[in-house]
């Protein structure tokens, strides 16, 4: 087994033989998974071009409006507005096109000169400037998590036949460096944008509600999408688990979970709805900790759960490998599964029909997933507009040894 620390919430790490994708990094192009290749992609005229910087910016505006000037007027351009905001012609491009990437003062400023002058932005111009490059840019939370490699399969197999390549995003759980991410990913202009979540930062948000492309969130539902969803949804799962539990016959059932991220912590309100419906919650049933999860520490955690609560009948484990960790632990402790220790996992990786006894798991359609948020994003892509801008592909209930008492 890898080591914990790069494990994430929702379960093992896959096999890197079998992702088939290697680990990009911002600014690298996967083509279909076939190529790494750099593409630095340089803009001219930006930055210290000539070894001046926006001083340099700055005197070619002043020419341009002299030019202009000389030949008898015409309308105000974008050199005029930056001369009067004071500012680049990069910088007035900028935050005329993305204004989530300016700070509001220089929004105003520029804002300001923009009015003073009467600047309308040619449309022909704006239209060249829009082109956008084949790329799809896909933002997964671990690229080496069995449960999100699947997701990217689905995205890649869908467009394995398309002009379209793949750039991939590793966020590692931190909504820092999903921002970090959108902001190397937005000047290159991709085609479309696939997210994994809804729990995006206000930033964050707001960069993928000005990418100016289409955008699908994934692996969630939830009323307001930034623009499109695809997913299951997961409190649901996690009382659907629990349900199953107690018809089964368990009572006194706990909920172990690691790193606890978005996902986790709604698989536990799932839970606790479930418990308190049925006039079985108590607190000490819960034992969960922010470390990355493993098997080794579902072996820890259950050890904590039953020191805790000594008359513990099952538990719903908020992933795959921390349910095998707890199988693995009854089995060292030779306690009796499902006899005296019902227990449910959540993703139904492959492991779990393996394992002995197997293990009763909740089903999510991860691969379905991701070639569905193709489809939604080519479809938008096509001006095609999307049946359907939410869409619930539900989750399967996998009932097996672990839980049949």
């Amino acid at each position: 087994m890898e080591g914990a620390a790069q494990r994430g919430g929702d379960g093992l790490r896959a096999d890197a033989d079998r992702l088939d994708v290697p680990a990009a990094q911002p600014g690298h192009w996967l083509d279909n998974g076939r190529a790494l290749r750099d593409a630095k992609l340089t803009r001219r005229g930006e930055g210290s071009r000539n070894g001046h910087g926006e001083k340099g910016d700055a005197a070619g505006n002043e020419a341009v409006s002299k030019t202009r000037s000389r030949r008898g007027g015409g309308r105000p351009t974008i050199a005029d507005v930056a001369r009067r905001a004071g500012v680049g012609a990069i910088t007035v491009s900028r935050a005329l096109r993305e204004p989530g990437r300016v700070s509001e003062d220089l929004r105003r400023q520029i804002q300001a000169a923009v009015d003073e002058l009467g600047y309308v932005p040619d449309p022909n111009a704006r239209a060249l400037a829009s082109a956008r490059a084949e790329v799809f840019g896909v933002l997964v939370p671990s690229l080496t998590n069995n449960v999100f490699a699947e997701v990217v399969r689905g995205i890649y197999d869908s467009l394995s036949d398309s002009p379209f390549r793949i750039q991939l995003g590793n966020t590692h759980y931190s909504g820092l460096e999903e921002e970090r991410l959108l902001q190397v990913f937005g000047p290159q202009r991709p085609a479309a944008l696939i997210v994994a979540g809804i729990d995006q930062t206000p930033t964050a948000r707001r960069l993928l509600e000005t990418a100016g492309c289409p955008v699908v969130q994934v692996m969630e539902t939830g009323p307001d999408p930034v623009d499109m969803l695809v997913g299951f949804s997961h409190l649901e799962g996690g009382r659907a688990a629990t349900e199953h539990m107690i018809e089964a016959g368990y009572r006194r059932i706990g909920f172990i979970g690691a790193r606890m991220d978005p996902r986790s912590q709604r698989r536990l309100a799932g839970y606790r709805t479930a418990m308190e419906t049925a006039g079985l919650f108590d607190p000490r049933l819960v034992t969960t900790t922010p470390v990355p999860s493993s098997v080794p520490l579902g072996r820890e955690l259950f050890r904590d759960a039953l020191a805790k609560v000594p008359t513990l009948e099952g538990v719903f484990c908020n992933n795959d490998d921390i349910a095998l960790g707890v199988l693995f632990e009854c089995h060292r402790a030779a306690i009796a599964v499902p006899k005296t220790i019902g227990i449910t996992g959540f993703n139904d990786l492959d492991m779990m029909q393996s394992a002995f006894p197997s293990i009763t798991s909740i089903r999510t359609p991860r691969y379905e997933i991701g070639r569905r948020a193709v489809a939604m994003a080519l479809a938008a892509i096509s001006r095609k507009r999307p049946e359907q801008r939410i869409v619930d592909l539900g989750f399967e209930l996998r009932r097996r040894e672990s839980t049949a008492r």
